[in-house]
């Protein structure tokens, strides 16, 4: 048996020292040493020897262990140092060379326009105010006098979500919501997405984003409303541009209108974007309706102001040229990286 032991002794050396992985050492360590291992094996004749034999035979099988044990170490930590070594070579970085650039996100356009606007009013003393996109009918229709019999409040152009909740069709509510929280003086804009019952085509979408203004104090004339909106498009088209207000008719002004801007793109000489006649519209406005102020407790006796609202898309579509409403909301980059 000492013989035998002696020979595992040798016989494992020789393997483990040629064994080029860390699966081929986990091998001859379950080959020698597991509990089906050859020591184990050659442990178990020990019933046939002498007493006086047993501790010799004994004390050599625990040194061949302890001795095969090391040598699997030594050469387990030997591999492991060789592999990692290869491993780095294999995965050098040339810290020299340039790093892959990272893609940034890019401002859609309408955000471009909207921060623009912003900007504009700011300037001018207006502060921005916010109201909820899911809203109650009241302040989408009633509290801005429009009637139960209005047209606008049809099903076809409205999307209900109970008879008195709604997505919002526009964002004069949030006017209503502020007359009713704030005393004037006020002063505020209110940009954000509406929506209404459209099929999608070029010119409609049924999101899209507009902007509300409102002012509200003593002494406020339409010559104010003119005054302001006048500066605001000088300040977004040009100073060379020139407006013209148009009567119009909206529930919640009196009186109302739309205001045209002379064409940015052939300077009022007309051309294809005007439509040849040197004028584009692109907002309404009027003087707030008594009826709106008295419901958001305000007495039209005394205090009198005035609103409009413009579409962001559109004149995000005048300012950049794009012919397709679509195209702002498909989310292209090669589309929106242009701006």
């Amino acid at each position: 048996m000492e013989e035998l032991l002696k020979e595992l002794s040798k016989r494992a050396e020789e393997e483990i020292l040629k064994a080029k992985s860390l699966q081929e050492i986990e091998s001859l360590r379950v080959k020698y040493l597991g509990k089906k291992g050859e020591l184990t094996q050659i442990l178990r004749g020990m019933g046939s020897l002498s007493p006086e034999e047993r501790p010799v035979i004994g004390q050599l099988a625990n040194d061949v262990r302890e001795k095969i044990e090391n040598m699997i170490l030594e050469r387990r930590e030997k591999i492991a140092k060789e592999e990692k070594e290869r491993k780095i070579k294999e995965e050098y970085i040339d810290i020299t060379m340039p790093g892959k650039p990272y893609k940034y996100g890019h401002k859609h356009p309408i955000t471009l326009v909207m921060d623009e606007i912003k900007r504009i009013f700011l300037g001018l003393g207006f502060s921005i105010a916010e109201g909820p996109e899911v809203e109650l009918a009241y302040y989408n229709f009633e509290a801005l006098n429009t009637p139960e019999d209005h047209p606008a409040r049809d099903l076809q152009d409205t999307f209900y979500i109970t008879s008195d909740i709604l997505l919002r069709t526009q964002t004069s509510p949030v006017q209503v919501r502020t007359m009713e929280k704030t005393k004037p003086p006020i002063r505020v804009i209110s940009p954000g997405r509406v929506y209404r019952s459209d099929d999608i085509d070029a010119t409609h979408s049924p999101v899209f984003h507009q902007m509300e203004g409102l002012v509200v104090d003593e002494g406020i004339t339409m010559g104010d409303l003119k005054g302001v909106l006048n500066v605001f498009a000088k300040k977004f088209f040009g100073e060379s541009t020139r407006t013209k207000f148009r009567p119009h008719f909206f529930p919640f002004t009196e009186p109302s209108a739309e205001m045209d801007v002379s064409c940015f793109a052939c300077g009022g000489k007309g051309c294809r974007v005007c439509g040849y006649t040197g004028w584009i519209e692109i907002l309404g406005a009027g003087m707030v309706h008594p009826n709106v102020l008295r419901m958001s407790g305000i007495d039209p006796e005394k205090y009198t102001g005035f609103a409009f609202g413009l579409g962001i898309d559109r004149i995000a579509m005048l300012k950049y040229g794009i012919e397709d409403l679509r195209l702002l909301f498909e989310n292209d980059m090669r589309f929106i990286e242009q701006f």
